[in-house]
């Protein structure tokens, strides 16, 4: 049975890929979270922490909208090295390097048990 990591208030998750969903920037509260090193995670594809638990539907809604060019906002159960897993509340949304390439910058915070409550039921019937 995998255990589930409970963020605290102060977490501020940040990771930044590129068009492709590679990873190219990782904070210190992704890293130490997620449990794995900053350079284990820059070059993977972000997906390398996506719990099985959620929908392909969700993360299809979530692609279509920054691609569209919009932000997405959603609960989203995500998984760690060791087997674990832990809930955010995600902000994902399109920008542009300073080059002028496309990337897509997600912040992610705690979410209420309400929030979980919701996403649960919501993510049996998609």
């Amino acid at each position: 049975m995998s255990s589930e990591i409970e963020l605290s208030k102060e977490i501020l998750i940040v990771s930044e890929t590129d068009a492709k969903g590679i990873i190219k920037y990782a904070n210190d509260d992704f890293c130490k979270i997620a449990g794995y090193s900053r350079d284990e995670l820059i070059g993977s594809p972000h997906n390398m922490v996506r719990h099985q638990d959620m929908p392909k539907a969700a993360f299809k809604d979530l692609w279509d909208t920054v691609e569209s060019g919009n932000i997405w906002k959603g609960i989203v159960k995500n998984k760690t090295k060791d087997g674990g897993y832990y809930w955010v509340n995600a902000t994902a949304y399109p920008s542009k390097t300073p080059t002028g390439e496309l990337r897509y910058i997600s912040i992610r915070v705690k979410p209420t048990k309400k929030e979980i409550q919701d996403a649960i039921e919501l993510y049996k019937t998609l």
